[in-house]
């Protein structure tokens, strides 16, 4: 990956919607507190290459459980607790312990796996002659 590509993190959020979000190459802790709207995070390996990043108070402050977050981690590994409020989902780790961004095809794959297990309603192509 070169300076010049994008780099992106997913957000999964407790009301099923989502959003791509800039992964920056420096501040990435601050990214996390700003975008999980926290003040400790807790990163939850879903894979060799894709980290979860919670709240680490989410269960006692109250959040509410984010679905599409459990059931992405249940993709994955298997579950044994509902993960509350904002998800932040990365690439892995290099050898630096330095967290990477999603590839496209990471994040191809898991926009799908999140659509379909929220049973969201994936818009269709639109006609013009219409």
């Amino acid at each position: 990956m070169t300076d010049t590509q994008q780099r992106f993190a997913l957000a999964l959020y407790a009301d099923a919607t989502f959003q791509m979000i800039d992964w920056p190459t420096t501040r990435t802790l601050q990214t996390l507190y700003t975008e999980i709207g926290c003040q400790n995070v807790t990163a939850v390996d879903m894979s060799d290459d894709l980290t979860m990043w919670l709240d680490d108070e989410g269960l006692i402050n109250g959040a509410p459980v984010n679905v599409g977050a459990t059931l992405l981690y249940a993709a994955h590994q298997e579950p044994h607790q509902h993960y509350h409020g904002t998800a932040v989902i990365t690439g892995g780790t290099d050898r630096h312990g330095t967290t990477l961004p999603l590839t496209l095809d990471q994040l191809s794959v898991l926009l799908v796996l999140h659509l379909t297990a929220c049973d969201a309603k994936i818009p269709g192509q639109r006609d013009r002659g219409m």
